[in-house]
């Protein structure tokens, strides 16, 4: 038997936890407070827990890919959110288009990139 699975929810820690929440609530993350050091921030299915704790190792090789259906409107939205302005370290890349496919990068307010692509039709 195969185990059937309904959702992974990686747990990312965070330098400025109020900071943190409010990056990803600007993102467009709805927001679900588990407990006073923890929330639950979700786009449709899609989630992640969200800690007030910081470890610089665990922060600095933390990676998520986010599979988007349009590269190009993502960036474009968040570039118009305008997050590079508001939050400090904030960094938006442009587009890199690769054999696999395209993605662009986001690090958050404390330095966890978020790469947004999407695969080529195989």
């Amino acid at each position: 038997m195969k185990i059937k699975g309904k959702s992974i929810r990686p747990f990312i820690g965070s330098k400025n936890y109020s900071m943190s929440r409010q990056f990803y609530s600007d993102l467009g993350f709805d927001e679900i407070v588990t407990s006073e050091n923890m929330s639950y921030f979700f786009i449709q299915e899609f989630g992640f827990y969200l800690q007030d704790a910081y470890v610089k190792d665990w922060i600095d090789n933390t990676m998520i890919f986010y599979e988007v259906e349009n590269v190009e409107k993502s960036l474009d939205h968040i570039k118009s959110l305008k997050l590079t302005e508001k939050y400090n370290g904030v960094r938006v890349s442009e587009i890199v288009y690769k054999q696999w496919g395209n993605e662009f990068f986001l690090h958050d307010p404390s330095g966890i990139l978020w790469h947004f692509g999407n695969f080529k039709p195989k």
